[in-house]
This record gives structure tokens, C-alpha cells and sequence, in this order.
């Protein structure tokens, strides 16, 4: 098969060039050539800027097109129209963020509403899940039954540099009083990019259409940070702060703590229905997998990139000294 991924070099379009390098594919790589470049010596790279100018894939066909980044409606209208008269398939990688309430699980079944962007709105908060929905809408307005659109949600693994799981992974590691955020009953729920690369690599020459949510399955918090004592033979004591306590002392409920969600409205984040997605061949690894694999990354590459530290040592510090004695 004959793959054009629009990216491909960083995380999840690593993973995707992986899964399909990993089928024989033949890939072709279309970027702007900053992000990792020759980090595949065997594979063509095409390099442009899918914003403006699209002609370098000129004269050009593939059997599917894997978007990876697409955001911008008008920008994903370029490469869509652009391509459908020389791809039989379009694959969009979206987000579970496009629903327009996330605080039940049916509310954010593949069917469900999706948000709309608000006159004025401005901010990546405001503007991502709704810009994301409207590029969905192009691809299935150029492609039609010949879309495919995958929602993943929260995704880690090698590679991942959100710092989300690494950051919990680190802290767990270094032992002593870690501070546990809100309640550890509550969700968390990620997808491990090969699983979620596999699933699309799989998706086209299966030639699976539709709208899928790619999430894993939902765990208690808990549970993660046992897997993670487990995965890095840690003695940390665990000390779970109530939510209110946390927000109360100034900690942001949306991204103040890596995985933790405080926010109101945000309820069923954490708790996506992906059963269509299993239903037509996503399958996921174990959770203490991704996590031995993520851990074996991050402790090769160093740590942390430069502001993704997570949760600062001394900010845990006087929130424990203050909220938990």
C-alpha cells in the first residue's frame, strides 16, 4: 500500500510512519522538514508547507492519506481537496475534545453533538475542540464514505512529550511523600501511541470508514500510581489531596497537576467509550506496558524537555506542607 502521513516525524506521526513501515507500506512523508529531519533515511520525504502550497505532490497518488496535524479547517481543506482525486482514502486524527459536553460518557459517543466555535472566541481553550470538529466536517465533505476519523484522546508512550505519564513515572521513581491529586477512585484514561498507530496502519488497508473514539480503557488513579510503584519498585507515600483543598490553594484545575482534571464540566472526560474502535480491530496493550516503556524512554533521553518538568518539586512541597500537615 501506498501511504502519504501529512507529518509524520514527531510522536504520534512517528508512531503512525512506524506502524506502517512495520506493514511494508510503502510511505512518502509530506512536512515542512524541521521536526526530526532525516530521522528516516529510507523513506521519501517531501518537503513543503501544507498551509500554502501543496504542488510538490503534484501528479502524484497514494492509496490513503494519513493527516495527522490538521487544525485549521482552511488548512485541512487544502490537502483535502487537493488529494481526492488521487487517494482512495482520507484519514483525519481528531480528538475526543470535539464534543460539545464531556460530562457523561454518552455524551461523548462517536454520534453526540459536537461543540461549535463561539463568535469571538480566541483562546486554544475555546477554539481547539471546535476548529478540530470543523475539519472533520471537510473531510467528510470532500471524502464522504471514504473518511475516516479517529477521536484519541489523551495518547503517551515513547516519545510522548506532554510530560503527562513521564512526569508521574519520575516522581513515583524518587520516592518520599508524593502529593496524589483529588480522589483515587477517580479516571484516568490514555491510549499508547503504537496501539493508536497500529489501529489507523490497520484501518486502511482494512479499509475501515467512519468516526471512531480511540481511547484505552478508563483506570482509577490509584491504580496508575500503583503500576507505577510497581513498574519503578518505589516505597513513595501517597498522600490524595481533595480537589477543592488543591483548587482552594491555587493549583489550576485544568493543567496544574499532570492527569488530573479538576475543572467542572469535565466529568466524563476520563471515561470515553472506544468500543466502537474495538469492535473494528483496536486493540490495547496493558497499561503497565506503556508504562515500563515510557519510563525506559524518558530515563534515555535525560528528563524533561525545557518547561514540561510537570509539577514543581517546591510548589509539591508547600502544598503538602499546607494542605496535608
Amino acid at each position: 500500500m501506498r501511504v502519504l502521513i501529512l507529518g509524520g516525524t514527531r510522536f504520534l506521526g512517528r508512531a503512525i510512519t512506524d506502524a506502517a513501515l512495520g506493514r511494508g507500506d510503502t510511505v512518502t512523508l509530506f512536512n515542512r522538514g524541521v521536526s526530526n529531519p532525516g530521522l528516516y533515511p529510507g523513506v521519501e520525504a517531501v518537503t513543503g508547507d501544507r498551509t500554502s502550497d501543496l504542488s510538490a505532490l503534484d501528479g502524484r497518488a497514494w492509496d490513503a492519506v494519513i493527516d495527522v496535524a490538521g487544525y485549521d479547517p482552511r488548512v485541512v481543506r487544502l490537502s483535502a481537496e487537493a488529494l481526492a482525486g488521487r487517494t482512495g482514502r482520507y484519514v483525519f486524527v481528531s480528538t475526543v475534545s470535539v464534543y460539545a459536553d464531556q460530562n457523561t460518557t454518552a455524551a461523548q459517543l462517536e454520534d453526540a453533538p459536537v461543540a461549535r466555535l463561539r463568535p469571538g472566541a480566541s483562546s486554544l481553550e475555546e477554539t481547539y475542540g471546535p476548529n478540530k470538529a470543523l475539519c472533520e466536517q471537510v473531510v467528510r465533505d470532500v471524502y464522504g464514505d471514504r473518511a475516516l476519523i479517529g477521536r484519541p484522546g489523551l495518547i503517551t508512550g515513547p516519545h510522548d512529550p506532554t510530560d503527562r505519564v513521564p512526569y508521574w513515572l519520575r516522581r513515583i521513581g524518587r520516592g518520599g511523600r508524593v502529593l496524589a491529586p483529588g480522589d483515587p477512585a477517580s479516571l484516568v484514561q490514555f491510549i499508547d501511541v503504537r496501539d493508536l498507530a497500529a489501529f489507523f496502519a490497520d484501518a486502511c488497508h482494512a479499509g475501515t470508514a467512519g468516526v471512531f473514539n480511540l481511547t484505552g480503557t478508563p483506570d482509577p488513579f490509584g491504580i496508575f500510581i500503583d503500576l507505577c510503584k510497581t513498574a519503578t519498585y518505589s516505597d513513595a507515600e501517597l498522600v490524595w489531596i481533595p480537589a477543592e483543598r488543591l483548587i482552594a490553594a491555587g493549583v489550576d484545575p485544568g493543567m496544574g497537576i499532570p492527569l488530573w482534571v479538576g475543572e467542572p464540566g469535565y466529568d466524563a472526560y476520563n471515561d470515553v467509550d472506544s468500543s466502537r474502535a474495538l469492535a473494528a480491530g483496536l486493540m490495547c496493550r496493558p497499561v503497565i506496558d506503556t508504562i515500563r516503556d515510557t519510563l525506559s524512554w524518558d530515563l534515555a533521553r535525560g528528563g524533561p524537555a525545557p518547561g514540561n518538568e510537570g509539577l514543581a518539586a517546591a510548589e509539591e512541597e508547600r502544598l503538602l506542607r499546607e494542605l496535608a500537615g
